[in-house]
């Protein structure tokens, strides 16, 4: 397998692309035969002449490339499978708790799909972690947006005129967005508070200048993809009351709390936003998985009767698709190398290693995977 396709992305939101022109150049120097689509690095900033010049194919659509490809490279799930040819090796995320339609889909036309969300959070496939890569810029973006919408500046300024005060953050859920938004809004100047379900992040926390809110829920931890646990209702409720305080003197509230393959839980009901100071902003960063702000929409923002604003945090890293493509296509390009044989110059699916079984979905006509095999 050394046939690639790089597609081009089919939602007009979607300003990414899966392989930059450097990259694309050092695969070809592997031995990789590269297919990019027409148009795929316009909205990053990477023309057709800049991949033809690092060595790839040019073709006009998705379609005209999958004829004859043995990898498939794209961002966002697919419709469905067609097109593909039998064994192609197919890699983009995937959705696969909800995406039980399109699991079988590729089942039944024998496709090898490859889930981004499910390569494993270990330190060896850490260059592969799209959800880190991405997740990250989204974090910074969201206090951008934030701090742009806000009433008032981040930091303190001591002025003829009198004395500015910081404004208050607050980032609820401390994974690789939390901390991110943590340190961008100390940068800006801003008095940051945070909160996390697992107690092993407090240090992080500190280390990047916040204050850690702790708050009793008893027993919780972490899976071992490093999410945070889910909460019984019971603990939910507890976290709600006294995050409820802290969010009342914030100028600014991002949520970020994710529950793998599940939905989001719901940490700021209308009570709370009724009590906050006219003017502040919420980010509802799980919004594409129900949100963790009531009232929150995808891809909308809000503004509620006492003049809070939820802003829609989901994929936010699409604001800024030029460094967004350049560590996703480091993902991709990480992922092409662990598994590339030199003596065959091609790659290798090897089921033996942990992050191609981690991963792998579909496989031989039958979806292989343990998670999912019951979505049959």
């Amino acid at each position: 397998m050394k046939k690639i396709l790089v597609c081009r992305e089919t939602d007009p939101r979607e300003t990414r692309t899966p392989l930059i022109p450097d990259d694309v150049k050092k695969l070809t120097a592997m031995g990789f035969e590269i297919t990019v689509v027409s148009g795929t690095g316009k909205k990053s900033g990477f023309d057709d002449a800049a991949y033809e010049k690092a060595g790839a194919k040019v073709v006009p659509s998705n379609e005209a490339g999958y004829k004859g490809s043995e990898i498939v490279l794209r961002i966002m799930k697919p419709a469905s499978a067609e097109g593909l040819d039998k064994d192609t090796l197919h890699l983009s995320y995937l959705d696969p708790f909800n995406e039980k339609e399109l699991l079988n889909d590729f089942a039944k036309r024998g496709i090898q799909a490859v889930s981004l969300e499910m390569i494993p959070r270990t330190t060896l496939a850490q260059k592969m972690d799209v959800q880190s890569s991405q997740t990250s810029l989204a974090g910074y973006v969201a206090v951008l947006n934030a701090a742009a919408r806000l009433p008032k500046i981040l930091p303190m300024m001591v002025t003829p005129s009198g004395t500015i005060n910081p404004a208050r953050v607050f980032i609820i859920g401390v994974g690789v967005a939390g901390l991110q938004a943590i340190a961008t809004a100390k940068r800006l100047g801003a008095r940051v508070d945070a909160f996390d379900t697992r107690p092993v992040v407090e240090e992080q926390v500190k280390s990047l200048g916040a204050s850690f809110v702790k708050i009793d829920l008893g027993e919780m931890g972490q899976t071992d993809q490093g999410y945070a646990k889910e909460l019984t209702p019971e603990q939910i409720a507890k976290q709600q009351e006294a995050q409820a305080k802290v969010c009342e003197r914030s100028n600014i509230v991002i949520t970020t709390a994710k529950v793998f393959g599940r939905k989001a839980p719901v940490l700021i009901k209308k009570d709370v936003l009724d009590r906050m100071m006219p003017g502040s902003i919420v980010v509802d960063m799980a919004v594409s998985t129900g949100g963790n702000v009531e009232g929150s929409k995808l891809f909308e923002n809000v503004v509620t009767d006492n003049g809070v604003t939820i802003m829609s945090g989901d994929l936010l890293e699409r604001q800024v698709p030029y460094d967004a493509s350049k560590m996703l296509s480091g993902n991709f390009t990480a992922f092409l190398t662990h598994f590339y044989s030199k003596e065959s110059k091609e790659l290798d699916i090897n089921l033996n290693d942990e992050i191609m079984r981690g991963c792998l979905l579909t496989r031989g006509g039958e979806i292989i995977h343990e998670r999912f095999k019951e979505s049959k």
